[in-house]
């Protein structure tokens, strides 16, 4: 009797180990794949190609750079031949050129306040270049003397930003981040006729800003109507409605001057500019 209890204690025993054994396997399984799933949630999502898109808009931004050098070749001899009524015509539709570039002219470096710092820009013992250098000179002076070596140097300036735009760091984030931040900087800052304080011909500039915006959508909007065709009609909509309110204010393809608008006419541009940049902003779907 003792031997048969004896037995089956060892039998249970035996029985016991290999439930436990089978349980230890089974938690250790359950352990290994619980944790190839937190590894595989925890690594980040593979980074959305934007390379044929960036190449896009590098090309079309290489034709606006070249298109500013000429621009800016024909400034240069109106100012040295002295004519000042051509040279103020000149000065808003060579600067569109550049200003249609402003989503990126973050990544000019130095070039980009060289071309186009306003006076209030610069800092305590700056050397004052660029666009709004001749722009004071020829509103508040009504003459091109004094503009032959800053044309010479905005010239300069301008070559040398074509032969640095094909090398530039241009990324799918600063696309999108870019023509959002300038809207936002038109209907807060550039509202307020802070950029052309002496020529008042800010409308050319806030055209140029949203045509430059509008470009990183279009190249954008093949990929974004593939993730939210409703916020690309929407976009597509907001963009009319600023083009709509700046028309008011051409006539005979000639800007008015952004002084004689109204309190009520800026609000009303501001507010159009707003509600384009609300859904603009949403563009970053294309990057998750």
């Amino acid at each position: 009797m003792k031997k048969i209890f004896v037995l089956s204690m060892i039998a249970c025993a035996v029985m016991l180990a290999g439930c436990q054994e089978k349980k230890t396997e089974q938690a250790a399984k359950v352990a290994s794949e619980t944790t190839k799933t937190e590894t595989q949630n925890n690594q980040p999502s593979q980074a959305v190609d934007l390379s044929e898109e960036i190449n896009t808009y590098r090309t079309w931004l290489e034709s606006e750079i070249d298109e500013l050098v000429v621009g800016v070749e024909k400034f240069a001899t109106v100012l040295k031949s002295g004519n000042v009524a051509e040279a103020k015509a000149l000065y808003p539709e060579v600067r569109v050129y550049f200003e249609r570039s402003e989503p990126i002219a973050g990544s000019f470096g130095d070039l980009d306040p060289r071309i186009d710092n306003r006076e209030a820009d610069l800092e305590a013992g700056e050397v004052w270049t660029g666009f709004h250098a001749i722009e004071k000179i020829l509103w508040t002076q009504n003459t091109t003397a004094g503009t032959e070596k800053l044309a010479e140097q905005l010239l300069a300036d301008a070559k040398q930003l074509r032969e640095q735009v094909s090398q530039m760091p241009i990324t799918g984030e600063l696309m999108v981040q870019g023509s959002v931040d300038l809207l936002n900087e038109v209907s807060t800052g550039k509202i307020t006729g802070e950029e052309e304080i002496f020529s008042k011909t800010d409308l050319y500039d806030f055209q140029a800003n949203i045509e430059g915006a509008e470009k990183i959508f279009e190249i954008l909007t093949p990929k974004l109507k593939a993730k939210d065709e409703k916020l690309v009609a929407t976009i597509e909509e907001r963009f009319a409605d600023v083009y709509k309110e700046l028309a008011k204010y051409r006539e005979g393809g000639v800007y008015k001057p952004y002084d004689t608008l109204t309190s009520e006419q800026t609000k009303s541009l501001a507010e159009a500019v707003n509600k384009l940049g609300e859904p603009l902003a949403q563009m970053g779907i294309i990057l998750e």
